[in-house]
């Protein structure tokens, strides 16, 4: 499943491509017509991101989007693709993915949304890009949902939800979702409050809580994994059991990992990378994680056996070395 980052990351193309331009909207599989219907021949206004959840504002109605473990977006026609888009053939960002190049500027990447050219582009939890030689393209598949404009198409496909929203559903979402500091609906500083009073309260292991999203959105499982390694926190203490600075400095961690994710469509979790370890990182993810799929290997601190277990079904990966 996509991690926050890489939703973000499709709510930008949206933005790119999509929002301002007036869209034909239909469900070529028919699931989803009535929805389409009340969509169709409206402009599309927004795109954001929370957590996991794509937002697209068409005037009043609200696309609502999650992508879950089958969805994945295409888009095709004269889309704009940014530098590690290109890097990486399409497919940034994701738990599998097998890395980019390093050629250009990644980390400026989401600024630099190149010219736009007949592209075919998947963005989910498999990406990748080709060319396209007509436009637009016949629906491949069971598409749920199709965006057409004079210039570029999105068809969606296999989505955990796909539905409208009106404006009292949409704030209704954001609340029950916990705080994603990328997304635009409060600011930092509240955000960051309420991420700390609901882990602060539970009972739960801080390694569950940070999966859960009504407690703080789009983190998944590399994130949490990362995230408690770096702030030596063992996944199994209780949220109740850390203090509010334990708290707070996950949280900060969180916004600065999130905001690397979204700038280079990677999830580059160790610090101070440069040169050929930032290379080697950048295209391989054996070379650009502490714990996360090290199970069994020494820690890269310590030289402790990165331990892995489960938790919720999960994978869960720690070093029990420094996450005392």
């Amino acid at each position: 499943m996509p991690e926050g980052h890489s939703v973000h990351r499709i709510a930008r193309q949206f933005r790119a491509n999509f929002v301002g331009r007036v869209a034909r909207v239909s469900s070529p599989q028919g699931r989803f017509e009535v929805g389409a219907a009340e969509l169709d021949g409206r402009e599309l206004t927004s795109s954001e991101a929370i957590g996991k959840h794509l937002l697209l504002g068409f005037g009043g109605p609200t696309l609502h989007v999650h992508l879950g473990i089958y969805g994945a977006w295409d888009f095709a026609g004269a889309i704009s693709l940014d530098p590690t888009i290109l890097a990486a053939d399409g497919r940034m960002g994701q738990t599998g993915m097998r890395g980019a190049g390093t050629e250009g500027e990644l980390e400026d990447s989401i600024h630099s949304i190149g010219a736009p050219r007949l592209t075919r582009l998947r963005a989910g939890e498999q990406e990748t890009a080709s060319e396209v030689t007509a436009f637009p393209p016949d629906p491949i598949g069971q598409v749920r949902v199709r965006i057409l404009t004079e210039s570029a198409v999105a068809d969606l496909r296999g989505p955990t939800v796909c539905e409208v929203l009106d404006d009292a559903q949409v704030s209704a979402l954001a609340q029950r979702l916990g705080p994603d500091p990328e997304a635009p609906t409060e600011s930092r500083r509240h955000a960051e409050a309420r991420f700390v009073e609901r882990a602060s309260r539970s009972n739960q292991p801080i390694g569950q809580l940070l999966m859960d999203q009504s407690v703080v959105a789009g983190i998944g499982n590399v994130y949490r994994a990362e995230l408690l390694f770096r702030a030596a926190i063992d996944p199994h203490r209780p949220g109740s059991h850390l203090t509010d600075d334990e708290l707070r400095g996950l949280w900060r961690d969180w916004v600065k990992l999130l905001r690397i994710g979204v700038e280079t469509g990677q999830m580059l979790t160790i610090d101070g990378l440069r040169g050929a370890r930032r290379a080697a990182a950048l295209a391989n993810r054996a070379d650009r994680h502490w714990v996360y799929k090290r199970e069994g290997l020494p820690c890269r601190r310590c030289g402790t056996a990165v331990a892995i277990g489960t938790m919720q079904g999960r994978k869960l990966y720690w070093c029990p070395g420094c996450q005392l």
